[in-house]
């Protein structure tokens, strides 16, 4: 006879938030502590809301529900997979997305951006969007969400990347005005199209760096984080581009985190402004289509 011990959702959420709190885990993926790691992974795993009350907490876990629970709690231990891979779900932006492999885990401040409705930058209402790097789509659906008469363009070189972004879209009901675009940048984009926001969150991360990052970063695409040149690479050749394919009054947005220091060296003499935020993140910036027009010969 298999007896089951009956283990109560609030006794086993503080059990893991004392295994994790023993172990060295890395919260950089859309937490801070062990805490509100274990909240996400175990009330995720279940289907309750975060804001779950005492009384829902109280209740029994089921045998199948107690598998997979302590499956998920192993793998996050010992394997180092983030959360948001284990219950395929990321919040961005206030909005929920699917998550997996495929793309880096959504966890930029341009969501703090968005949500201000990037004022007081934008100087009206974005009616074309591109959202470069896009990896599973979080930030060009957020600005769709955000600015309901605009069309949104994701692109990415990854193929896998864009499929997941595509389920992102047909998941927010998007079809009609967010496109996928599998390119190398601008390379597969019609040269006609002008976008009067362009938001980016390329690769930055340089190799000296990329060894030293927590086994949690390791679990996520290389591709999605690697760039050459010191990080640099990539966000050198959007910026050499970038200002064809800005509308006159266009804006670009973008992060380079780590390598900010790197860029800011490189390009002394280009008066990148560097975005403060209320709720934490650094390392993004923005310029103009008239700046990076202006400009143009310091990202050769």
């Amino acid at each position: 006879m298999v007896i089951w011990l009956v283990i109560q959702i609030a006794t086993y959420l503080e059990n893991t938030v004392r295994r994790f709190e023993s172990e060295d885990l890395c919260y950089a993926h859309g937490t801070e502590n062990a805490r509100d790691e274990a909240v996400y992974l175990v009330l995720c795993t279940l289907g309750m809301p975060f804001d779950a009350d005492t009384l829902s907490l109280q209740k029994p876990i089921s045998p199948e529900q107690l598998e997979l629970l302590d499956e998920r709690v192993r793998c996050r231990i010992e394997k180092r997979i983030p959360v948001a891979y284990l219950v395929g779900k990321a919040w961005f932006a206030g909005h929920s997305f699917r998550c997996d492999e495929r793309a880096l885990i959504p966890r930029s401040p341009i969501a703090e951006l968005i949500r201000n409705r990037f004022e007081p930058l934008l100087k009206k209402n974005p009616t074309r969007i591109l959202d470069l790097c896009t990896g599973g789509g979080c930030i060009g659906i957020a600005c769709a969400l955000e600015f309901t008469q605009s069309y949104v363009d994701l692109v990415d070189i990854s193929a896998d990347a864009l499929t997941l972004a595509a389920e992102n879209v047909r998941d927010h009901r998007l079809g009609e005005r967010v496109t996928t675009w599998e390119s190398d940048l601008f390379a597969s984009l019609p040269g006609q199209v002008s976008y009067d926001l362009l938001v980016c969150n390329p690769p930055y991360v340089a190799a000296s760096e990329l060894v030293q990052l927590p086994a949690e970063f390791k679990q996520e695409p290389r591709m999605g984080l690697f760039s050459e040149e010191q990080g640099l690479a990539i966000p050198v050749r959007i910026l050499r581009q970038a200002a064809d394919f800005l509308s006159p009054d266009g804006l670009l947005i973008m992060e380079v985190g780590s390598s900010s220091e790197s860029l800011l060296a490189r390009l002394g003499a280009v008066p990148l402004l560097w975005l403060e935020f209320e709720y934490g993140g650094d390392g993004v910036f923005a310029l103009t289509a008239e700046q990076l027009q202006q400009y143009r010969e310091s990202f050769s």
